[in-house]
This record gives structure tokens, sequence and C-alpha cells, in this order.
């Protein structure tokens, strides 16, 4: 997995997966999906990311317990 960020452009992206990437969705307003040929995502972007983050400069990563208290997705009964 890879994290960048840009502050000129004020994008953060998270790689998954190296490889090609054959679609790019924008699913919600500045948030995109990349594709592979199989249809898995591989990435995600965040557009405008420090008005979204706390600080897109600082990034911890921790091994744990996934947060699953959330609401059901849309869709979903």
């Amino acid at each position: 997995m890879k994290v960048v960020y840009d502050p000129d452009k004020d994008i953060l992206q998270i790689t998954f997966v190296e490889t090609i990437i054959e679609e790019t969705a924008q699913i919600a307003p500045g948030l995109v999906l990349d594709y592979d040929e199989d249809g898995n995502v591989i990435g995600l972007e965040l557009v405008n990311a420090s008005t979204k983050m706390d600080n897109p400069h600082t990034i911890s990563y921790l091994i744990g317990e996934a947060n699953t208290d959330k609401p059901k997705l849309s869709g979903q009964g």
C-alpha cells in the first residue's frame, strides 16, 4: 500500500495494489475510486483533502480491531 499527499494539488491518494488503472469513478464529491481490469478497487483519491481531514501531513497506521459500529450501508437491509 502506498499513501501520497500532494500539498500543491491538495490531493491524497491511497494505492492498494500497484497495477494499471483501467477505470476511475467519482463515487461522492471529491472521492474517486480506481479500478483494475477485473473491476477490483485498487486505490482511492480524496480531492481537497485538507478540507476533509484533520491534517493531511500527518498519517498514522494502526493494526487492530476495525471500527464496525457504523450505520448500515445504503441498500443493505
